[in-house]
């Protein structure tokens, strides 16, 4: 006598050469989250702002998307996006990294700069794409900001901007460690003229970003965990030889010591920057 287990579950049955194989559906990508290590379909990701919806990790983004993001729709206008970098102290394979890192980025440089509506307030508006380089400060990056600023001073625009950085970058040599004064310049600039200037740091904002222009802003806010500083944890431990305290750098740490005013999920920024720009809208804006 032959006996036959029943199926409780109901399972469907697999039939002999059948392909069981798990796929997933057509043009669906599968992210693995940094921190939790849990798996998402990318277009989940997306619909909550590239945010890990069990952990609450902010992917890293692109400098566009933060854009669409937060600017309302159809409203932002690129500016000074044919200016590029060049190599300019003749570093070994710099051109090659800038041609890779522009293919890989889709994008010329590691800022994109334009104005933009904001809850219905015109602003100025950079964002950092650590997809290029890192997003390290160069020759052309501290001219577009700094020409930003210069833009948004004559206009009487308020700045908002979104840093990402691994510093100053390397290859432009002193060329890039003279952009901390230029943006800083144009920032007091800005500032003087009574023009507001929002900065928004994520992770990871160091090395001389952090110097100069990043922590330069009237409200400085951060993304969650972000790390935020001038060297590095394993930097500092290494030339101290002393073990640093736990989430040393992060935004959350910063804000305990007074370097931030607020940390905003990225589902809220579009919501707080506005109501920060309308508390300080000015009744004279040329545009």
């Amino acid at each position: 006598m032959k006996f036959k287990m029943k199926n409780p579950n109901n399972a469907p049955e697999i039939k002999a050469g059948e392909d069981r194989t798990p796929r997933l559906p057509e043009g669906e990508l599968c992210v693995v989250c940094p921190d939790c290590k849990k798996s998402f379909f990318q277009s989940d990701l997306a619909e909550n702002y590239f945010v890990c919806p069990k952990c609450g990790y902010h992917h890293r983004l692109g400098a566009r998307v933060r854009i669409k993001m937060i600017a309302d729709e159809n409203t932002f206008a690129e500016l000074f996006e044919k200016i590029s970098s060049k190599n300019l102290i003749g570093f070994p394979d710099y051109d090659e990294k800038l041609k890779k890192a522009a293919d890989t980025s889709g994008e010329s440089e590691a800022v994109i700069c334009g104005t933009a509506s904001i809850g219905g307030v015109k602003t100025a508006l950079f964002s950092m794409d650590g997809n290029f380089m890192m997003g390290s400060m160069g020759t052309v990056v501290g001219e577009k900001i700094a020409l930003l600023f210069e833009y948004a001073t004559a206009r009487k625009l308020p700045v908002v901007g979104y840093t990402v950085s691994g510093g100053a970058r390397m290859q432009e040599g002193i060329l890039s460690l003279m952009q901390m004064a230029k943006t800083s310049a144009a920032v007091k600039r800005h500032g003087d003229k009574g023009n507001l200037f929002i900065a928004i740091l994520t992770d990871p904002t160091t090395g001389g970003v952090t110097a100069s222009f990043a922590m330069l802003g009237d409200i400085i806010l951060g993304e969650p965990k972000a790390l935020i500083c001038f060297a590095g944890p394993r930097v500092i431990e290494q030339t101290i030889r002393q073990k640093l305290p736990p989430n040393f750098q992060t935004a959350e740490f910063l804000l305990e010591k007074g370097f931030l005013d607020k940390i905003v999920a990225r589902k809220n920024q579009k919501a707080v920057i506005a109501a920060i720009l309308k508390l300080h809208l000015k009744e004279e804006v040329v545009i």
